[in-house]
Formats: structure tokens, C-alpha cells, sequence
């Protein structure tokens, strides 16, 4: 058979499969396959909205092995890619149905397409050629789950010691790579991350001479502003070499060395004792076997009723503690690829375990939404430095990421993914706890802030 015939075999292939998908589910956005037809997926497709597929054999590689992880695999080297607006939209689009196939579940549309039709057609597709397609991921156990392989510093350096850069061009200029806080639903990202940092200060009820202890520290963002708007005595640490050295140089520029300092460190190996204890996304890649050791160590470096805010991304709780520990392909893909050795709780467990280390529960607050927000805006201030990034990482691995930022961003407003911020204080001796009556120091205007 010559060549011209194998792809007449591919395309009609393709053409009987995407016609099959858009009689059952009547989607918005269109396919564009490598010959540069275009097939609508539903009634009122957009054909400006389209997936483009550049071969038979990144078809035939799908269709095989139909993974997320697969899926963007081929998104990340251009096998597949998305066309007529910004990737945060595209979702939006992806997500949207026509009349015939509104008000039914994923669940059900998935179950009225028909396997065994979609595996006869795609038959010749299955052996068309395929590229010898790679995209690395973390070398090691990614789960982190096994304790003798773990290694944290190895985790951290994978995520942050991409390219200080990088990180620049999608970050605010404090370099606040967390939740921000929007008092304001319109508020901008600068905006909400200066409010995220005085939130933090306000709920530790920093006072000038406060010793303050930040675990995992980033690039300085939160010591430095507790330091000048707070006046205390802050120290971080991290183990990521690129943030430390950022960090630092901020310190130095700042005129802070008096007051802040900064080392590249595992809070496991410090001996201080402080008054104030934040830690601010970093829980995450703590492993959730390891939070006794964890919160039991927090709890020795502060003196008693000193206060620890412990903020990080949680989950929801399942039926079942083994459907809870079940690692999803989505959860696996950004284990690989993105963050090595992070594990979410549901919020019910960590409290849990704090108080069993002896803390005292003080304060619950989520901030699902505002997350949703953050990172929705740092996938679309990424993908408007698109040329920069991939100068600075490649192609491959700004797909990844802006994939991932718009991923968790629906995650967080559809609710799968949770963050909670927890106010908690060690309480050795019996007694009044410390903390104010009321909340009202939470929201008082800076000009009147009061000396604790």
C-alpha cells in the first residue's frame, strides 16, 4: 500500500472517531487534524477553538494508552496542542456542552461513547508510525512514600532550583509563591500577596523583638516584611540553593542584615527556641507519615504559648482511608513531573495529628478560592512570557507548566484541592491560652495597629 493510501486510512480513521465523540457529546471546540481538515465536535463547535494533532502516530499513541499523563506528554513535545484563545479559556471551553449533551454527568457521557466502535476504527491508526517521544521527569521515587529513598533536598531542588528567572516571570516582586489573599475579588496579584503577607503577621501577632521563625522560606518575601513592618527578629530557612541565595541578596539590598537572617537549612537540624513559628506551603512535601515528627519538632523550637501558623494545600477526605492513600493518575503526573515528594492530607487529619503533638487549635480558615485566583493568574502571566520561559527552560517544560497552573486552578475552584491556614499555639503549662477575646486585630487598619 503507498503511502498516500496509509494516510487515507489515518485521516478516515480519525474522521469516523471525532464524528462518533461529537454525536455523543456535543463539545464547543473543534479537532485539527495533520492534513489540516477540520472536524467540529459538536453542533456549535467553534472552529477558531481547535486541538491540533500533528500526525497519525501521536493519534495512534493516545488512542493506546489514553493517560493524562500521555496526554500531556504529547502536549509537552507538540504532538497535540490548543489554538484560538489563552489555555485558562481553552479549559473553560473544553468543559462546555451543547443542548444534547447538557445536564448529563461526565460519568454517564463517558459510558454512551462506544469503546468497541472507537478501537475497530482506530485500528489502523494503532500501527501508524510512531516518534520516539520523551519528556523527563523526576529520576527516583517521586512518591516519596518509601522513607529510606526519600530525599527532600532532592525533592525541593527539582521544583525551585529551576531558574530564579523563571519564577520572576510569573510571581509578584516580593516572590510570594503561595496563596494570595484577595480582600477583593479584583484586586490585582501584587495586591493580594502584600495583603497575604500582613495577614500572616497580623494572625501571629508579631510584636517588635518577636523571635520569628519561617520554615521554608522561599525568596524572603514574608521575613523581610515582618521585619520592616513588624520589627523583628526573623530567620528563615530553605533548602533550595536558588531561593537562599535570592534571598540573601534581598536581605543585603534591603539593609537587613541586623534583623533578618537567612540559611540553607532542614528545620529538622535547629536548636533556637522562638516566639513566633510560620510555615507557609512547605507541609506539603513533608510526607503525611512523617507529620508526627514534623509538628512534634515545630512544637520544641517554640517557647510555651508561642504561636505556629501552618498553611498548605489539603485535599478532600474519602469513604475510606484506602481510597484516600489511592494515588490518581492526575496526582501522579504532577508527583513526576512538577512536584516530586509532595503529599496532601485532608484538613480533619492534620488537626488531628497537631493536637496530638500538643498543640492547641485556635483558628481554621480556608482560602480555596483565593488560591484558585493566584494561580489562574500566574498560568496566564506565564503564558505572556511564553518566549522568555521557554528561552529560559525549553518548550517541553513551559507546556508542563502552565498545563499544571491551569490543572490546579479549576481543581481549586471546582474544590477537589483545598488550603487552609491553622493558628495553633503549644501549651505546656495549664492556664489561659493568650490569644485576644475577638478577631478584630485580623482587620484593623494598619495606621491604628496596636502593640500586642
Amino acid at each position: 500500500m503507498s503511502p498516500s493510501n496509509h494516510d487515507d486510512k489515518y485521516l478516515q480513521a480519525a474522521r469516523n472517531i471525532f464524528a462518533h465523540i461529537a454525536e455523543v457529546a456535543d463539545l464547543r471546540f473543534s479537532i485539527k487534524l495533520w492534513d489540516g481538515s477540520i472536524i467540529p465536535l459538536g453542533d456549535n463547535a467553534d472552529p477558531e477553538v481547535y486541538i491540533s494533532i500533528r500526525n497519525p502516530g501521536v493519534l495512534g499513541t493516545v488512542l493506546r494508552r489514553p493517560t493524562i499523563e500521555n496526554v500531556l506528554v504529547q502536549y509537552a513535545t507538540g504532538g497535540v496542542d490548543y489554538h484560538g484563545t489563552d489555555l485558562i479559556s481553552f479549559y473553560k471551553v473544553l468543559r462546555k456542552r451543547g443542548k444534547r449533551s447538557s445536564g448529563v454527568s461526565s460519568k454517564r457521557l463517558k459510558k454512551s461513547i462506544s469503546k468497541r466502535y472507537i478501537l475497530r476504527q482506530a485500528l489502523p491508526l494503532l500501527f501508524a508510525p510512531r516518534e520516539s517521544v520523551q519528556y523527563r521527569g523526576y529520576n527516583g521515587d517521586e512518591t516519596g512514600r518509601q522513607q529510606t529513598s526519600r530525599n527532600d533536598t532532592s525533592f525541593i531542588r527539582f521544583h525551585y532550583d529551576i531558574s530564579n528567572k523563571f519564577y520572576n516571570l510569573f510571581l509578584d516582586p516580593e516572590m510570594q509563591y503561595s496563596c494570595g489573599y484577595f480582600t477583593d475579588w479584583n484586586n490585582s496579584l501584587e495586591q493580594a500577596q502584600q495583603d497575604k503577607l500582613e495577614m500572616i503577621c497580623r494572625k501571629l501577632r508579631l510584636q517588635p523583638g518577636d523571635r520569628f521563625l519561617d520554615i521554608g522560606c522561599g525568596w524572603g518575601g514574608l521575613v523581610c516584611h515582618a521585619a520592616i513592618h513588624f520589627d523583628v527578629q526573623a530567620h528563615g530557612v530553605t533548602l533550595s540553593q536558588k531561593q537562599y541565595d535570592f534571598a540573601r541578596a534581598k536581605v543585603q539590598q534591603l539593609g537587613l542584615e541586623g534583623r533578618v537572617t537567612v540559611d540553607l537549612r532542614d528545620y529538622q537540624d535547629l536548636n533556637s527556641e522562638y516566639d513566633k513559628i510560620s510555615s507557609i506551603g512547605m507541609y506539603e512535601h513533608v510526607g503525611i507519615a512523617n507529620y508526627p515528627t514534623y509538628f512534634n519538632k515545630v512544637r520544641s523550637l517554640l517557647r510555651d504559648r508561642g504561636m505556629f501558623l501552618n498553611h498548605g494545600i489539603t485535599r478532600r477526605a474519602k469513604h475510606s482511608k484506602r481510597r484516600f492513600n489511592r494515588i490518581r493518575p492526575s496526582r501522579r503526573f504532577i508527583l513526576k513531573y512538577i512536584f516530586p515528594g509532595s503529599e496532601l492530607d485532608h484538613i480533619g487529619h492534620s488537626l488531628e495529628v497537631m493536637e496530638a503533638c500538643e498543640f492547641e487549635i485556635h483558628d481554621v480558615e480556608t482560602w480555596r478560592e483565593h488560591y484558585g485566583l493566584t494561580t489562574r493568574l500566574w498560568c496566564r502571566r506565564l503564558e505572556a512570557n511564553r518566549d522568555e520561559a521557554v528561552a529560559l527552560v525549553g518548550e517541553e517544560r513551559y507546556r508542563m507548566w502552565i498545563a499544571y497552573f491551569a490543572g490546579v486552578s479549576f481543581a481549586f475552584m471546582d474544590g477537589s484541592l483545598r488550603i487552609f491556614q491553622t493558628v495553633a499555639t503549644k501549651h505546656d503549662k495549664k492556664g489561659p491560652s493568650s490569644m485576644p477575646p475577638t478577631r478584630d486585630h485580623l482587620y484593623e487598619k494598619t495606621s491604628t495597629r496596636k502593640k500586642w
